[in-house]
């Protein structure tokens, strides 16, 4: 049975090589330089390692300005051209009149349909949960979609039993910063709990916002540590799934591989595949309203 396990990393292009500006080369990064033996760049813009692939993707799509969340995200999740809808790009949270739209084509709804069960990894304090309460709460789309379509948002207690993650993957910022009671597990662990998740569920989506964060220039007393704690969790996740799970890691627009500006970039987005239909994706994703049909049509039907 075929299985998707989809890795949502907000705000992460491919830029220059430049180990002054773009971190990927600063710091190195294992998930590129051990997997594939590579980084990727503008000149070196895709590459593959037997079944793994890396390409750019395109999160501009006709609409000449910086590329925003909101718009980006529901192009991603929704499956259209978000930005051409709107007339611009539109951020970070989607704009009131897509709405109505990503409560009727959201990937979660779509699965279902066809018999699939969607999860969404990512736990929420409870802080998050009074937000919801508010008339004007503002949230992301991978949440919309789950609120629109009945899929449940996983609570502390997910969390503490290794049936959902942290936004940050181990768990240290709901310690320290929230107080929460909880073991701070390594990357791998985490890594190897998303694995675990997809045995139950035919399709999981886990979103990471913090590329993002740092991209724009906060957190940056926590740089390092969220840094290595990714790298070491894409590095376990692409090394250890199963042959027939699809993992596909992409983005809603540039950012965090250029840390000369703390604004989004026009650079392509990431895309990486590995496992089944990896090589098919790597040959037709070209922007990123193409990734919802591409899970339907070619793994699922």
């Amino acid at each position: 049975m075929k299985k998707v396990i989809f890795i949502f990393l907000d705000g992460v292009g491919i830029g220059k090589e430049d180990k002054e500006t773009n971190p990927f080369f600063k710091h190195g990064f294992n998930t590129f330089s051990k997997i594939f033996e590579n980084i990727p760049s503008i000149k070196n813009i895709s590459f593959s390692k037997q079944d793994k692939y890396v390409f750019p993707i395109d999160t501009i799509m006709g609409v000449d300005e910086l590329p925003q969340s909101g718009t980006g995200q529901t192009s991603i999740f929704c499956g259209f051209n978000a930005q051409k809808f709107l007339g611009k790009h539109f951020g970070p949270y989607p704009h009131s009149s897509l709405h109505p739209l990503i409560k009727k084509e959201n990937i979660f709804s779509e699965l279902k349909k066809i018999g699939k069960k969607p999860f969404f990894a990512n736990a929420y304090p409870q802080i998050y949960f009074e937000h919801l309460k508010k008339s004007n709460a503002r949230v992301s789309v991978p949440t919309l979609c789950s609120l629109y379509s009945d899929t449940i948002l996983n609570k502390f207690e997910n969390l503490k039993v290794g049936k959902a993650l942290s936004p940050e993957i181990d768990n240290h910022r709901w310690v320290e910063k929230l107080k929460y009671d909880l073991p701070i597990i390594t990357p791998e662990k985490a890594a190897i709990n998303l694995l675990t998740m997809i045995r139950e569920f035919d399709f999981v989506l886990y979103e990471y916002f913090f590329t993002d964060h740092l991209g724009h220039g906060r957190l940056s007393e926590d740089f390092t540590k969220l840094y290595e704690t990714l790298d070491r969790f894409l590095f376990t996740v692409l090394s250890n799934h199963e042959k027939d799970c699809t993992v596909l890691i992409t983005t809603d627009h540039g950012n965090f591989e250029d840390l000369s500006v703390k604004s989004h970039t026009l650079n392509p987005g990431l895309a990486i595949m590995s496992g089944y239909k990896a090589d098919s994706a790597f040959k037709y994703l070209k922007d990123i309203s193409q990734i919802k049909r591409f899970i339907l049509d070619e793994i699922f039907i």
